[in-house]
């Protein structure tokens, strides 16, 4: 009896230190990956027909409409460093502004604005690149091991660079997505299976600072489950908890403060798609100065190299930039753009191993080698 069978030999990483996650796929399964990935690539032009923010105009004397947001934030601390309450300074700031008071959640969270109307401006500078510094030395350390050579190292660190570009602006300290988004990527960093109360300690600050950052919470405390470590899921459970509590709080001290004539949000059912994930990212990273046309298919194979990585983080950033995508795709709003800031620091990197990931998808998809397998029956 003769049977063929196909075979696969093992090839050495070009980049990366151990094979990725696709390397030992059969043609079959590495065809119908290199389809899929196909398809994600020609999803993220979907980009070049979605509605994205205004274009900065890049005049100085034109920052508040450039900046709304940030100005608005940087009225509140300024008024709150003067001696007034949070909650009542907010609402006339809103209203100054003709922004919404309803829901509570258009009002921040006060842990920032306290913390900086607390602190000078150098010092809240020099924290804000303090936090930068440690979370590009905290993936670092992370990354090194994953590359066999120092040049895809640096290659993974400029890459981080330009997702870091945003955060080290000082005149957006006043942005909380830009300190929850730092919290985030440094919270991911750190975990350790049997190291992980400070990547508690930091995805919390994330949603104190922001609450759109708690479905990080919920992703880590799905995946410790799944791996079977109890105690650490019982741990981001916690920290949920916290912020549901402090999230009750606020929409207490809101209400005191709301008036009935005061104009209510018009939702956030954008229903912009994936390509407004897409835009938000490039918008949110070194890619916003690349055209878009070539910025998208980049991003889409970032998350392609995220889901080679053949490393637990590998997956739990897959799962976080697919969970925001899914997020910005169906609540996103020209004006939200920013919440890509929540996932922008590290949203890059998967680029780093998406180089292997490809050949070994290819060299799978394109292996027509067989060997013979003879039984003799007699």
């Amino acid at each position: 009896m003769r049977r063929n069978a196909p075979i696969w030999l093992a090839r050495a990483p070009i980049w990366l230190a151990r094979p990725t996650r696709f390397a030992g796929l059969t043609a079959s399964q590495a065809r119908i990956a290199l389809g899929m990935l196909a398809i994600l690539l020609l999803a993220t032009l979907l980009a070049l027909g979605t509605p994205g923010p205004p274009a900065v105009s890049g005049n100085a004397a034109n920052r508040a409409d450039d900046q709304t947001d940030v100005v608005l934030y940087e009225t509140i601390v300024a008024n709150v460093r003067h001696g007034g309450s949070y909650y009542p300074v907010t609402a006339d700031a809103l209203r100054a502004g003709n922004y919404p008071l309803r829901p509570f959640v258009v009002f921040r969270l006060p842990t920032l604005a306290m913390v900086e109307a607390a602190t000078p401006d150098i010092i809240t500078s020099m924290m804000l690149y303090a936090l930068v510094a440690a979370t590009a030395l905290a993936w670092f350390r992370r990354l090194a091991p994953a590359f066999a050579r120092g040049p895809p190292r640096l290659v993974a660190m400029a890459l981080l660079a330009g997702g870091l570009m945003a955060f080290v602006q000082s005149d957006l300290r006043y942005f909380h997505e830009i300190w929850a988004g730092l919290f985030v990527a440094l919270s991911i960093a750190l975990r350790r299976r049997d190291f992980w109360l400070p990547s508690v300690a930091f995805g919390l600050a994330a949603v104190l600072v922001r609450e759109t950052a708690a479905p990080y919470l919920a992703l880590m405390a799905f995946f410790a489950f799944l791996e079977g470590n109890r105690r650490e899921g019982l741990s981001w459970i916690g920290a949920i908890a916290v912020v549901a509590v402090a999230l009750v709080a606020h929409a207490q001290a809101v209400d005191q403060v709301v008036r009935t004539t005061d104009p209510t949000s018009p939702g956030w059912a954008g229903m912009l798609g994936f390509g407004f994930f897409v835009k938000t990212v490039a918008i949110s990273t070194a890619l916003g100065i690349a055209p878009l046309w070539l910025a998208a298919p980049l991003i889409g194979l970032s998350l392609f190299g995220w889901a080679a990585w053949s490393d637990a983080l590998g997956l739990r950033m897959l799962a976080l930039l697919s969970g925001y995508a899914a997020i910005l795709a169906t609540v996103g709003r020209t004006d939200t753009f920013y919440w890509g800031l929540l996932i922008a620091p590290v949203s890059l990197v998967g680029l780093a191993f998406a180089v292997d990931g490809i050949r070994d998808l290819l060299v799978a998809a394109l292996d027509q080698r067989r060997i013979t397998v003879r039984r003799v029956v007699r």
